[in-house]
């Protein structure tokens, strides 16, 4: 779109003829100000704008509702088009289509731009367990999987509740419905079960236990990522012991499906920018994530995977039809 400014001085006009959209790009967070989806928008659009990825600050628009839903349908039903509207996502985002939580919507129906960033997944255990790594941890569940119980901050079915499942999968493991799992009220009160021996195992992120290794109540045995974590590269990934796990909580962002594949690309760039830059490294380290960057197509793959695992990984479990 083109508009026309007009500057008169010295007795002559001059007429400037500018190319580019008159409105800023808007971001909707999918909840209430604060919190991880909020943090993304604001975050990254303000990088966004201050390297000069885009030409004018992004909005951020809230809207709350169902987990997230009320934005996706928003996005799907009204906005399917819209050039100029990038949406928070998480690995939240992913699990709740998996779980057909969005009243039957798909993650199809949107673009999977990329994530720059995760809070990484963790399994720990009370500093005193008799569990010295992953591996002796999976051999107890092989062996009666009625010995270990693991906490978490999520519901049954939530991801904190896959996380162990996941591990126990790639370890031949297909018995996944006797595994117990006891869902509290965030990490803190997971962490507190196990360390008070109510259960054997606390399935959780980073930002949950840091203060609790500080202190020695916990000891990590594995982190789901595929690098050791920028801070705490004693604690080793779950790939090093073989088992083929990446679950982090990432934040990233998608666009509606009906965008050109030249304004996917541009968004997709613009968040490669931002991974990019001195800014957004110092925001994860301020803020407790670790480096997680899959943009554009790569990351469109990585979603549809694990929104395949999770939905398998659901009716397993019973909590999907």
């Amino acid at each position: 779109m083109k508009r026309f400014l007009q500057m008169v001085g010295a007795g002559a006009v001059l007429t400037l003829s500018v190319t580019g959209p008159v409105t800023a790009a808007e971001c909707i967070a999918p909840a209430n100000p604060g919190g991880g989806w909020d943090f993304t928008c604001r975050q990254i659009g303000k990088i966004m704008f201050d390297i000069g990825a885009v030409d004018k600050p992004v909005q951020v628009t809230n809207m709350a509702g169902a987990g997230g839903g009320l934005a996706f349908n928003h996005v799907v039903a009204e906005r399917a088009d819209d050039a100029e509207l990038i949406v928070a996502a998480s690995s939240a985002t992913a699990t709740r289509l998996a779980q057909n939580a969005y009243a039957g919507r798909t993650a199809d129906e949107v673009r999977f731009v990329g994530a720059i960033g995760a809070d990484p997944g963790v399994i720990v255990v009370a500093a005193d367990s008799e569990f010295q790594s992953l591996g002796d941890l999976v051999d107890a569940i092989k062996a009666d999987p009625s010995a270990v119980a693991f906490a978490g901050g999520s519901a049954v079915g939530g991801f904190d509740h896959l996380k162990p499942l996941m591990v126990l999968q790639r370890a031949g493991f297909t018995d996944i419905t006797k595994v117990k799992y006891i869902g509290v009220d965030g990490g803190a009160d997971a962490i507190t079960q196990t360390v008070g021996g109510f259960t054997q195992a606390m399935s959780g992120d980073m930002s949950e236990i840091v203060g609790f290794l500080k202190s020695g109540d916990v000891r990590a045995l594995a982190v789901l990522t595929e690098e050791r974590v920028p801070g705490f590269e004693d604690i080793p990934t779950a790939q090093e012991q073989g088992f083929d796990v990446v679950a982090v909580n990432w934040r990233g962002l998608y666009v509606p499906k009906d965008v050109s594949d030249d304004v996917f690309n541009q968004w997709a760039d613009r968040l490669q920018q931002v991974a990019d830059s001195d800014a957004w490294k110092e925001t994860m380290a301020a803020n407790g994530l670790a480096p997680f960057t899959k943009v554009g197509d790569d990351f469109q793959g990585f979603v549809d995977g694990a929104v395949a695992e999770v939905r398998q990984l659901s009716q397993d479990i019973g909590v999907l039809n």
